[in-house]
């Protein structure tokens, strides 16, 4: 628990050192929890939690095995680590009081928590390019897609909005190509493909309205105390790039978001991020840097960045050595790249010469960690063994009812559990195609096509193909008005109306 601008995380009893705990006002210069599976990184990240919460400070973390859902309810003599937990508080002096603390309930899918989303342009290219493994080519025509949303007035929403605009890029590859590079219709379907990979892996359920307010995770409760973010994961790590991308999102959205800071008494809010390894298995160089950037950034916002993984070496080395803040829990080392994490954990640590910290790491129980905190002058403090406190809340899972009684008691419940559908790219080039349409059925009928052209011009707005010497596109046409008139030319023909169902049958079906 927190007490004169620490948190204490744990201490010693006989072979162990001095107590550890972590300064709020240093809590910001970021941190670490490594060790291998089965060794005790959920309650070290509980114990923290708890820890930022009862000092006034806004946690998020994502639960990716189900166990921090017990952070919203009291601890139990009934546990059966209680005895355990009883032991461990007697041997480093703590007066183990049980106590829940003011949780949200988070979920992409919005089954174990409230929706949670963004739209696709704040997503933006590089990141979706990301999230959808795209190529160099790829993701030049995904930026250019994202240019004509912004100079065509075409927001982009959902995924809808993003298909349905790669539609009319792919329609209009000849003028735009001329404007902003090469656009072939082969990358324009491989883009088209991953989109449909990524809606099949739960994405679209990401993208739309309203999408969240960062503001909410900042919020606190009556009392004061930090409110815990819990995000639902245990579903998402089935899309482990997904899970990843979205959380580099909201951190970039936080580093945008927030003011400068400077060094304040303690952080607005601490990030934990499970799994780390996921966020840079793979990633190119130029995401790297991104996060590397972020991260040496967002502290003078205010915002503590904390990395759960297995191994310190997970993690790039300029972002490692921004990571002050350090619990390492066991790690095994029975292979050659193992032996070889083990030392270069060892020599990140500032020796204790009372005994060896590679043999430490190799050597401490579940529940025990070699620990080194920042001190008062921001220096890394000298390594010590150390025994976690035990955590005040529940350690482990809850039961549906009970997570259902917490969503329902949360400040936010109603505010993002309805979809919205607002008027957005696929409205419009519909609305637009329909137009143009219209104007090509009426050019059959017509015995003055010129006519018919310039009416269905002036019809909403919106350009129409019209009985034009040449298919190519008039000089002066915005790509808009290009869109509309291939549109109309090709719903005249059986193929064309074949492309139609082919390509965007699925989009307008049932709407």
């Amino acid at each position: 628990m927190s007490e004169n601008g620490t948190i204490f995380v744990g201490g010693g009893g006989e072979g162990y050192g001095l107590p550890q705990s972590l300064l709020l006002g240093h809590s910001n210069r970021h941190g670490l929890i490594a060790g291998a599976t089965g060794t005790g990184k959920t309650v070290t990240l509980q114990v923290l939690a708890e820890g930022f919460s009862a000092a006034g400070v806004p946690v998020f973390l994502a639960d990716v095995k189900g166990d921090l859902a017990g952070l919203s309810r009291p601890g139990s003599p009934a546990d059966k680590r209680h005895d355990a937990f009883v032991k461990r508080a007697g041997m480093i002096g703590l007066d183990l009081q049980y106590r829940a603390f003011p949780v949200t309930f988070w979920d992409l899918f919005g089954q174990q928590g409230h929706p949670i989303r963004t739209t696709v342009a704040d997503m933006g290219p590089l990141l979706l390019s990301r999230l959808m493994e795209l190529t160099e080519p790829q993701e030049g025509v995904l930026n250019i897609a994202f240019r004509l949303s912004d100079e065509e007035g075409l927001p982009l929403l959902d995924l809808k909005d993003l298909q349905a605009l790669l539609v009319f890029t792919g329609e209009n590859a000849g003028p735009i190509g001329l404007r902003y590079g090469h656009v072939s219709a082969a990358t324009v379907g491989s883009i088209q493909r991953r989109l449909l990979v990524l809606e099949n892996q739960g994405g679209a359920l990401l993208f739309g309205e309203p999408a969240l307010n960062l503001g909410d995770l900042l919020a606190v409760d009556e009392s004061g105390e930090g409110r815990i973010n819990i995000l639902a994961s245990d579903r998402l790590m089935a899309s482990p790039r997904l899970y990843a991308t979205f959380l580099l999102w909201m951190l970039s959205e936080l580093f945008e978001m927030l003011p400068e800071a400077g060094d304040p008494e303690k952080p607005k809010l601490v990030f934990f991020f499970d799994e780390a390894h996921l966020l840079f298995r793979d990633a190119p160089k130029a995401l790297v840097d991104k996060v590397e950037q972020v991260v040496r950034l967002i502290r003078s916002k205010g915002v503590g960045v904390y990395f759960i993984s297995q191994s310190p070496d997970d993690l790039p080395e300029n972002i490692l050595g921004q990571l002050g803040n350090r619990v390492q829990h066991a790690l095994r080392a029975f292979t050659a790249r193992d032996q070889k994490a083990l030392r270069l954990a060892a020599q990140t640590y500032r020796d204790n010469p009372r005994f060896s910290t590679e043999e430490a790491i190799r050597s401490v129980g579940t529940g025990e960690a070699v620990t080194s905190f920042l001190d008062a002058r921001g220096a890394p403090g000298i390594v010590e063994r150390t025994l976690v406190r035990p955590p005040s809340s529940q350690a482990g899972p809850i039961d549906p009812a009970a997570r259902a009684a917490v969503i329902a008691a949360s400040p936010f419940t109603g505010k993002y559990d309805v979809a919205v559908d607002r008027d957005s790219a696929f409205e419009r080039l519909r609305a637009r195609a329909d137009a143009a349409a219209g104007a090509g059925s009426a050019k059959g009928r017509s015995a003055e096509p010129e006519e018919t052209f310039n009416k269905a011009r002036r019809l909403d707005g919106a350009p129409a193909a019209g009985p034009a010497p040449k298919p190519a596109t008039r000089r002066g046409d915005s790509v808009t008005e290009a869109f509309a008139k291939s549109f109309a030319r090709q719903l005249g023909s059986k193929s064309g109306q074949a492309l139609v169902r082919g390509v965007l049958g699925s989009l307008f079906k049932g709407r």
